[in-house]
């Protein structure tokens, strides 16, 4: 069942990665990739994972050591928790990079390859999206409204 997990993982989240990356512009992405749900699908392969064998991850990651971490994540379930783990949180914050470039108008072609950084290398993804921002400001808020 670990195996099975494992292969589901990505697969339920390439969707999404998809969308942001080959159909920026259709408005079914702007209607989707705006749920933050898209990555409850990870979320529950994760708990089914993890929460069998609670007794073992809270100790772990209550108190961290090095070994502690390695011995956690050096079993198949460990492993396969660790995966999905990493994908919930690269699609969150691909997910939020990729809504917060369409506000500031950066272009398609520009993120493409920082998204795909970002599933590859979550935060090397982030970091290159946080530099990428810096260029495209955002825009500003309407200024109030006075009555009178």
């Amino acid at each position: 069942m670990t195996a099975t997990l494992f292969t589901l993982t990505f697969a339920v989240a390439a969707p999404f990665w998809a969308l942001m990356i080959l159909l920026p512009r259709w408005s079914w992405t702007a209607r989707i990739i705006g749920s933050p749900l898209i990555v409850l699908p990870v979320v529950v392969i994760y708990g089914l994972l993890v929460v069998p064998a609670l007794g073992a991850v809270l100790p772990a990651v209550a108190g961290p050591s090095l070994d502690g971490v390695r011995e956690l994540l050096g079993t198949s379930d460990g492993a396969a928790a660790g995966w999905a783990h990493m994908i919930a949180f690269d699609l969150f914050v691909g997910r939020w990079a990729w809504m917060d470039s369409r506000g500031r108008g950066v272009p398609a072609l520009v993120m493409a390859p920082v998204l795909v950084l970002t599933i590859l290398l979550g935060p090397l993804g982030l970091a290159a999206y946080l530099g990428v921002r810096t260029r495209w400001p955002a825009p500003r808020a309407a200024a109030p409204q006075h009555l009178g």
